[in-house]
């Protein structure tokens, strides 16, 4: 189970997930060999032995990266596992990359001042989830 961030080139003009456009279509990010280029900037450890699915591991954080199949790229995701640390690792990718993102929970836009709090909130969700399994 994972804290689950989903970046792609968001409208500007919406300030909410509901200011999104049905009809939107996101403009493509680049190549994935662009955008592992670029997020080895930030994380040079990063590894993408397969360049659809790269994972970043920290000493208390896992993150996977869901680049997907294709070379052209308009949308990829961030599974968060662990500590706050890979909150702020993921603050930085996506700030890094100039581009926003959505954070389940809580279904709203990634905002690095309460990335903390939103995997916070996502630990505790899973954390009543696997208790009450």
């Amino acid at each position: 189970m994972s804290w689950d961030v989903f970046v792609m080139n968001f409208p500007k003009e919406a300030e909410t997930v509901e200011d999104i456009p049905d009809d939107f279509v996101p403009p493509p990010l680049g190549t994935r060999a662009e955008l592992i280029a670029r997020i080895k900037v930030v994380v040079p450890f990063a590894e993408f032995s397969d360049p659809s699915w790269g994972t970043i591991e920290g000493p208390d954080f896992s993150i996977e990266v869901n680049l997907g199949k294709d070379d052209t790229v308009s949308d990829f995701a961030l599974h968060v596992r662990g500590s706050d640390t890979a909150a702020g690792v993921v603050a930085d990718i996506i700030s890094t990359l100039g581009l926003r993102a959505i954070a389940v929970p809580p279904g709203d836009f990634f905002d690095p001042a309460t990335a903390k709090e939103a995997m916070a909130h996502w630990r505790a969700y899973r954390d009543h989830v696997v208790k009450n399994q």
